[in-house]
């Protein structure tokens, strides 16, 4: 029975964890997926080399609205999708080949695995290891839904809809989250007729209810959007195409043909596939590990020495940069035991990169009135893009900043953002909650450049109805 000092379940952002630390000592990784991880091969990374693409084929409907006539004469969809696979697949292989191959302390073992204790596994071929520290790092996966026909080849994840032969003119994206939203506008910046359909009345939940309004609105004026409708059955249709059933909570059927169905109804942690019950680990409502504030994986409500998880099967967040933050604080608990830290998990942001952007940091106006203590006075503020310069020269009708702060102390609660590049407006706002800096500050403190857009945060910001001290800039 091969025995390490480090195992590690999982070689996405728990590839990081081999540090030269480790060099003199046995490490085990483990994964019966792609190396790499999701961010990797079908996430953040491969997603995003097509959303950029997709937004330059959108332009042109942009650019009418300014006078100025763009056509897009053609997607050449498989040159793109091999120019990005191939780049994502030799730094997948290249990352594999490194662990199995030119470390001569790694064991790669390329199977899933299964706990038999907290810290012994084993592994598909019948391999029983143990070692003196786990790292459970598994990530998730896609949620299929038990309907008729979910198994045909036209029925696609985000694990594989970005790999299909040829561009789809007509596609069915079913769910609401910013998986959902980003395929659906992926597909429709490439030409696709895209039909996006949800069981709820909205989109992108947990958003601040008006931004996922008015992101729903935005949607529905570039795609087709059905809200309220449940999944029933992808029916065959004997000719390549498909037709995707639906009903509503009075039966009411709507029939949507389609050349693919993209199912983004979520992602489920990989807990039970790991046999976690015989290592008698704790699992929280979701179904992640329970961890405690240093990353250790609970027993009974008990931290268990020795073994950490991270990323998507130990929080709910579902975001890389927390993985990868969620790495370092193990990396370095796992080098240094007597001096364990902490995760820092405030101000985590998101973004959904669809068109339009969304980005959000924070509470929403909903969350922090229902959380605010006894006479607190939370105000919010709403700034559209088009009241400033730059939106002025963008036309733009659609982008907002809407913040959320607390009038007494004009800390900002929460930031949320729609609109041309989001992702990076809300950088100001999220460092300003990382650092407690109040909104006044913020606001009048540092220069901001004018006509830039960034002046649409600084003007939200002004408009917070907070108390000043006399001392602050003017």
């Amino acid at each position: 029975m091969p025995h390490y000092d480090l195992a590690i379940i999982g070689s996405g952002s728990g590839n990081s964890l081999i540090t030269p630390f480790w060099d003199d000592r046995k490490v085990a990784m483990i994964d019966g997926g792609v190396f790499g991880g999701t961010c990797l091969n079908v996430g953040c990374i491969p997603t995003k080399m097509f959303v950029y693409p997709a937004s330059l084929a959108a332009a042109p409907r942009e650019a009418a609205r300014l006078g100025v006539d763009l056509s897009r004469d053609k997607v050449r969809w498989n040159e793109l999708r091999d120019r990005i696979f191939g780049r994502i697949d030799a730094v997948s292989e290249a990352g594999r080949r490194y662990r199995a191959d030119e470390l001569a302390h790694v064991d790669l073992y390329q199977e899933h695995v299964r706990f038999t204790g907290p810290r012994t596994l084993s592994t598909e071929s019948g391999v029983e290891l143990t070692a003196d520290r786990v790292v459970v790092a598994a990530g998730s996966r896609a949620v299929l839904s038990d309907v008729p026909g979910i198994g045909l080849p036209q029925v696609h994840t985000s694990d594989t809809v970005m790999r299909i032969d040829g561009p789809p003119e007509r596609v069915v994206v079913v769910g609401c989250g910013y998986i959902a939203a980003e395929f659906a506008a992926v597909f429709h910046g490439f030409g696709a007729e895209v039909t996006q359909v949800n069981r709820s009345q909205r989109l992108l939940r947990g958003n601040d209810a008006e931004i996922a309004g008015r992101f729903a609105a935005a949607a529905a004026d570039r795609w087709k959007l059905r809200l309220g409708f449940s999944l029933q059955a992808v029916e065959d249709n004997r000719d390549g195409s498909v037709t995707v059933v639906f009903a509503d909570g009075d039966g009411k059927q709507l029939r949507v043909a389609a050349d693919i169905v993209l199912m983004a109804t979520g992602r489920v942690p990989n807990t039970d596939r790991l046999g976690v019950d015989a290592a008698g680990f704790d699992l929280a409502g979701d179904q992640t590990l329970s961890v405690d504030a240093n990353l250790r994986v609970l027993a009974g409500g008990m931290p268990v020495d020795g073994v950490y998880a991270l990323g998507d099967i130990a929080n709910s967040y579902q975001l890389k940069h927390v993985a990868n933050r969620e790495a370092r604080v193990v990396a370095h608990n796992l080098e240094h035991p007597d001096r364990l830290r902490t995760i820092d998990c405030t101000a985590v942001p998101f973004a959904v990169f669809s068109n339009p952007q969304v980005a959000s940091v924070g509470l929403t106006e909903d969350a922090a009135r229902e959380q605010a203590a006894a006479g607190a006075d939370i105000v919010t503020a709403v700034q559209d893009y088009g009241s400033t310069a730059y939106g002025w020269a963008m036309e733009d009708e659609e982008g907002v900043v809407k913040l959320v702060a607390e009038r007494s102390t004009g800390r900002l609660l929460g930031a949320h953002i729609m609109g041309h590049e989001a992702s990076l407006l809300i950088q100001p706002l999220v460092q300003a909650m990382a650092t407690d800096v109040a909104v006044h500050q913020l606001a009048r403190g540092p220069y901001w450049i004018h006509p830039a857009l960034t002046e649409v945060v600084e003007n939200a910001l002004l408009a917070l109805d907070v108390e000043v001290p006399a001392d602050v800039p003017l």
